[in-house]
């Protein structure tokens, strides 16, 4: 383990030098394998990654399903293309910052068995937990629209 911090830091050194970073090496405790703020690409120039590649402390607490459910489910309402793709993933990480995971999964449980008709389906439709669970999940993704599809 020793040997390979050595070996990262002696090449973010000569890395450094050479001018393809502009930033010290972390110490080996800051160190993650999560992405940096700030990409180096081609040539040492800059680029700030899309919305919603950088994971946050919000969206860690969502599975990787409810994440990919999510974000299907999103595209194909918005043509199942690369922008869709973008906005859909910006519009997840605006929901999972605003709304806990177990308050997503009690209004999306309440939407599925709100469907359900007669007397079964209506403690799920008109309930004040279901109504008001709904009611986040809606703002949240009413938040998630203006700041991720305009």
């Amino acid at each position: 383990m020793g040997r390979r911090n050595a070996v990262t830091r002696g090449l973010a050194k000569a890395a450094a030098a050479a001018g393809l970073i502009a930033f010290a090496p972390l110490p080996a405790a800051a160190q993650s394998p999560q992405p940096q703020d700030m990409v180096v690409g081609e040539a040492g120039s800059a680029r700030v990654p899309v919305m919603g590649s950088v994971p946050n402390a919000a969206t860690a607490d969502y599975p990787t399903t409810a994440t990919a459910d999510y974000v299907f489910g999103c595209m194909s309402s918005n043509g199942n293309t690369r922008t869709a793709l973008e906005q859909c993933s910006c519009s997840f990480d605006v929901v999972a910052t605003l709304l806990p995971y177990q308050r997503y999964v009690d209004a999306s449980t309440y939407l599925s068995m709100g469907q359900v008709t007669g007397e079964k389906g209506v403690l799920f439709r008109s309930s004040a937990d279901a109504k008001a669970t709904v009611a986040d999940l809606r703002r949240a993704q009413a938040e998630a629209e203006i700041r991720c599809f305009n």
